[in-house]
């Protein structure tokens, strides 16, 4: 069993191109109100963090792209 608190502090990389998308600790999630099953984790976008008006200055992540969730790291593929 893993509990959120445990996501705190893990890397997120897209599988796909290598990239580092950010920390889950800077991340939101959204959660099924009737389940309690995790939809979505929203990353801020380092790229888009020093511009002041960004349309998207998040990613959105669906939860079943997670791959792996390691010690350091979660793995989505996207």
């Amino acid at each position: 069993m893993m509990m959120l608190s445990d996501l705190g502090g893990k890397e997120i990389v897209n599988l796909n191109n290598g990239e580092r998308l950010g920390i889950i600790a800077d991340s939101d999630i959204i959660v099924d109100e009737k389940t309690g099953k995790i939809l979505t984790l929203i990353v801020p976008e380092r790229k888009l963090q020093f511009k002041l008006f960004a349309e998207n200055d998040y990613i959105e992540i669906p939860w079943h792209a997670i791959r792996k969730i390691g010690n350091d790291m979660i793995i989505i593929e996207l």
